[in-house]
């Protein structure tokens, strides 16, 4: 019997490369399709294709003899930036990979959309999966995206595409190699350089281990043309910091920020992040995410994937954990 490859879309990102360990854990036969070379994948035992989701033919190449694509190649975009790359990458890549899936005779698709796509309800009320999205109403060019590419998903499944979609929310946890937003505020921690909390907003976050399992899961027993959330905890912006400091051995910042003062600096730290090419943390966009709805049921994915995502504590111990050894 021939062996079924897997084949990853953006495993140098967070959940992407936590999904390639995984894999190749679970024995299985995995392929990548990569940008460029990073000593990271050297000596892992993965297949490389070079080539990225706007460039038809390595798509196809790296496809072929393909049973499973998992496909995580997107741009996250809080900063103010070249809004048509995203829109480029996150919305016609996603149609280019349905293409080179149905030509390469690809058995299933699993598409990492994100919670973002979803509008949130009022007054926090709980979210669950739904099969059509709405972006003209969304905040944000990356949730617009999101909800296009995901629409057009299903709109692909309606027709016999062999798909499923999958929501992760904010993600914690090892090989954040990239550095995330959330990334950076953990290891600003590190360096002891939060000297302020934040009185105000809340998130869902889950570790990227959980999400890649909740994605192999979608992969071997999800329901073709059904979406499932993973997310994890929702914690407070406060909450999320004391924890973070504490697993950094560090005490908490005791003065808190009030939104007012943060949103009139939002845009002078916009420029800044600009300028230097830092990861963006503070941004009017992620102000206004950090206080819109962040209740998200997991009831789904817990009964048909068998999905239980880890502890925010425990996620957050491990990423401090993962930082001081990868980045002394």
């Amino acid at each position: 019997m021939e062996e079924k490859i897997s084949v990853i879309t953006g495993a140098s990102g967070h959940i992407g490369y936590a999904l390639l360990i995984k894999l190749l854990e679970q024995g299985e036969k995995v392929r990548i399709l990569i940008r460029r070379n990073e000593p990271r994948f050297d000596n892992l035992g993965c297949e490389k294709v070079f080539g990225d989701v706007n460039d038809k033919a390595s798509l196809n190449k790296a496809f072929q003899g393909a049973h499973t694509v998992y496909h995580l190649a997107g741009v996250i975009d809080i900063n103010n930036g070249d809004e048509s790359i995203v829109w480029k990458v996150n919305v016609d890549g996603v149609k280019n990979v349905v293409a080179a899936c149905e030509a390469q005779g690809v058995a299933r698709l699993v598409y990492a959309s994100s919670v973002d796509a979803f509008t949130p309800l009022p007054d926090n009320a709980l979210m669950r999966e739904v099969n059509h999205f709405e972006p003209d109403i969304l905040d944000g060019t990356y949730a617009k995206t999101k909800a296009t590419a995901t629409n057009f998903v299903f709109e692909k499944c309606a027709a016999g595409f062999p798909a499923v979609v999958v929501y992760p929310g904010a993600c914690l946890g090892p090989y954040d190699y990239k550095v995330s937003s959330v990334g950076e505020m953990v290891r600003m921690c590190l360096r002891g350089s939060m000297p302020a909390s934040l009185a105000f907003g809340a998130y869902n976050f889950v570790d990227v281990r959980d999400v890649a399992d909740g994605m192999i899961a979608a992969a071997k027993q999800g329901k073709l043309g059904e979406g499932y959330i993973l997310c994890g905890e929702q914690i407070s912006t406060d909450g999320f910091i004391k924890a973070v400091m504490h697993a950094c051995g560090k005490k908490a910042p005791k003065f808190k920020m009030k939104k007012g003062l943060v949103s009139a600096a939002a845009p002078v730290m916009e420029i800044y992040y600009k300028a230097t090419k830092k990861t963006p943390l503070f941004t009017r966009y992620s102000i206004r995410k950090l206080t819109s709805n962040c209740n998200f049921s997991i009831e789904k994915a817990k009964t048909e994937l068998g999905y239980n995502p880890m502890p925010v504590k425990q996620s957050i111990a491990d990423m401090v954990q993962w930082i001081k050894e990868n980045e002394k």
